[in-house]
């Protein structure tokens, strides 16, 4: 199992979200970091993953210990866009 850390930007994103929503994607985060469940996909043009849960995207990077979420949000935004 790989530890999840959040950055603060991450922490902020997940707090906006609403409870049920939250749940899911922690829910799908801790599945990946158990045993790599989940729809993820190398980003193009720049260094790290996406998981896709429903509507929402987590954008991280990871090593052999640890997954960093760096952003969380709908895909509608701009998820894609931001640093």
């Amino acid at each position: 199992m790989k530890t999840i850390i959040f950055t603060h930007q991450a922490a902020k994103d997940l707090d906006a979200i609403e409870p049920l929503a939250r749940e899911a994607i922690i829910a799908g985060l801790s599945a990946y970091a158990i045993d790599g469940r989940g729809d993820v996909k190398q980003l193009k043009g720049r260094d790290g993953f996406r998981l896709r849960i429903g509507r929402y995207r987590v954008i991280f990077d990871e090593d052999q210990i640890t997954i960093l979420a760096l952003y969380i949000g709908k895909r509608e935004t701009t998820s894609y866009r931001r640093n």
